[in-house]
């Protein structure tokens, strides 16, 4: 990981194993910074209960999410649980360009993309404490099955493994530290990220850069 310098503006770029909690911290983080305001991206999948379209997502079709991606009018794209999600251009173009912060929450897939048309931005990877809290929050949720609770943390392990390529590692064990924690990478801000307790990797199945597959059912 290296240091990353701060400017006017930042492209923050967040992401975590499903079930760590990205979402409730992104929003925290905007609503305490007038300065900062979170992307909205493109999905295929059906509105839930309580989403807001344009506030959540934009929820369009496949057809015109194809014609989005003909067009190269995506930072990123990928399919995840048989949905595609994407992120505008445009859109994070025009923000940090009137010099506000973007907040883009994307699994570690896009983020690669994003660098590549985006090399400032900022790579923030969220850990869980342990993989039995990654269990119970998707549990928590109360919207989907068994079956599909394993299936998604056993690919929310795997997706830990990634979590070397980015910049910061912030642990999500604490709302409120954490909180504190990516405060700390908007520009002009003071302090600095708590470190990674010893032996967490171990716990997470990542150790010494490598993924541990033996983990997924603990």
């Amino acid at each position: 990981m290296t240091p990353t310098q701060k400017e006017e503006s930042v492209l923050l770029i967040i992401s975590a194993a499903s079930g760590t909690g990205k979402s409730s911290l992104s929003r925290a983080l905007v609503e305490s910074s007038d300065s900062t305001v979170l992307s909205v991206s493109h999905t295929t999948r059906e509105i839930r209960r309580n989403e807001v379209e344009g506030k959540d997502y934009y929820f369009i079709g496949d057809d015109e999410f194809q014609r989005m991606i003909a067009a190269g009018e995506f930072v990123e794209y990928a399919k995840v649980y048989d949905h595609y999600y994407g992120t505008s251009r445009t859109s994070i173009e025009q923000h940090l360009n009137s010099g506000e912060n973007v907040l883009l929450e994307i699994e570690w897939q896009g983020a690669r993309q994003v660098v590549e048309l985006f090399p400032s931005a900022v790579r923030v990877f969220l850990l869980p404490p342990s993989i039995q809290s990654l269990r119970n929050r998707l549990r928590g949720r109360g919207r989907d099955s068994g079956d599909t609770i394993e299936a998604r943390l056993a690919a929310a392990v795997n997706d830990i493994k990634n979590c070397f390529d980015y910049d910061h590692l912030i642990l999500n064990d604490q709302f409120d530290a954490a909180l504190t924690d990516l405060k700390t990478l908007l520009p002009d801000s003071t302090g600095t990220i708590r470190p990674i307790p010893a032996g967490l990797f171990g716990e997470l199945g990542v150790v010494d850069g490598e993924f541990d597959t033996s983990v997924k059912n603990c």
